[in-house]
């Protein structure tokens, strides 16, 4: 049975401490007790939408293991509040804590679609497929107000430039239009992250995304009207969605997906706290169990870094899940495959239309 005080429709459950800051933000009890007796809400639950002004929005990856060149993040912050997620602790970066203040405070860069176009002008810039989502979700519920991820579609269109993306929101369908015109050239790759084929679990693991039916929708949906679907099971939480495996991987590839991908679950910085408070409020059955079997996969640590281990972990049960995937790939994905996309237009589209000589 789960813990009543947790926050509903939150993943986080409190703020972490920020490393950067010195001074650390609390609640006290003294001042809950007074806004109780007041008739006061102490914490509104809000989302915050704050306005930043980088002078980039394409980054180079340099991480071997991640499998990108380059990474565009419209949104800083992610409202989707997946418990488990390594883009929390970049929230820090910014003066901000990786629990609540990652779900409820999200900068939004509006200059997004200038700064991309400036980009793909320039007569240095060769193209390479760009990722949006490489850091936070570029679907989650920000995007119906600002619309800064079809914007960018745009600019990849003008420019025929290759791009992928990575969401776990079936507001992706909103934009069908401009993605069935960029997989006419091969430009474009889709990245659908699915966790689970039960609703109970994504609903506390994963609060504010789309649900199952919708994402497995989704994935249908894109691979019949042409585009590119790769299904990322990441990640496998061992005892919370790792006897998913196989279910899940037969399912996505009966509804058009050309492949899957994954990773162990791994709880780097102020993750690890975040996570142990959730399951002890979410799962508490089971929280010990679960904690010592992602320790088994990193060496005894619910921290990893080391490139090559983080993503695949090691010992019995990351070998056990590592080999499932295998098996699913053998039995649902053998004569299936993601396209490359393609690099070779761009060139000839430099100042948004087609050079003739």
């Amino acid at each position: 049975m789960s813990d009543t005080s947790v926050i509903k429709g939150r993943g986080a459950q409190h703020n972490s401490h920020n490393r950067f800051l010195e001074l650390s933000y609390e609640m006290r009890d003294d001042f809950l007790e007074f806004c109780h007796k007041e008739g006061e809400i102490a914490d509104k639950n809000k989302t915050q939408y704050l306005n930043v002004f980088p002078k980039t929005i394409v980054n180079k990856v340099t991480s071997p293991d991640v499998g990108m060149a380059y990474s565009m993040n419209m949104y800083q912050g992610c409202e989707h509040g997946c418990i488990y997620c390594y883009a929390r602790n970049s929230h820090e970066f910014w003066g901000y804590s990786a629990g609540l203040d990652f779900e409820r405070r999200i900068s939004v860069k509006k200059d997004a679609p200038k700064l991309l176009e400036a980009l793909l002008k320039k007569k240095s810039w060769k193209a390479q497929t760009i990722v949006m989502s490489g850091n936070t979700d570029c679907y989650q519920p920000a995007e119906k107000q600002f619309q800064l991820t079809r914007k960018c579609l745009e600019v990849f269109l003008k420019y025929k430039h290759p791009v992928g993306i990575i969401t776990k929101n079936s507001l992706i369908l909103r934009d069908l239009d401009l993605l069935k015109d960029l997989a006419k050239d091969n430009l474009i790759g889709v990245n659908i992250s699915i966790t689970s084929l039960s609703e109970d679990t994504r609903r506390i693991l994963e609060p504010r995304t789309a649900t199952i039916k919708k994402r497995l929708e989704t994935v249908q949906v894109l691979s019949e009207n042409g585009i590119p679907v790769n299904v990322m099971l990441a990640p496998i939480i061992p005892s919370i969605n790792s006897h998913e495996i196989l279910p899940m991987a037969k399912k996505v590839s009966e509804l058009g997906a050309l492949s899957i991908a994954h990773a162990i679950v791994r709880l780097n910085g102020a993750i690890g706290e975040l996570f142990t408070d959730w399951i002890r409020k979410t799962m508490p059955d089971r929280a010990d169990k679960v904690l010592h079997q992602i320790q088994d996969c990193h060496g005894g640590t619910l921290n990893e870094s080391r490139y090559g281990k983080r993503m695949r972990g090691e010992g019995h049960i990351a070998k056990q899940i590592n080999d499932t995937i295998k098996l699913a790939r053998l039995k649902y994905f053998e004569d299936k495959s993601m396209p490359r996309l393609n690099k070779e237009l761009h060139e000839q589209y430099k100042n948004g239309q087609l050079k003739l000589f």
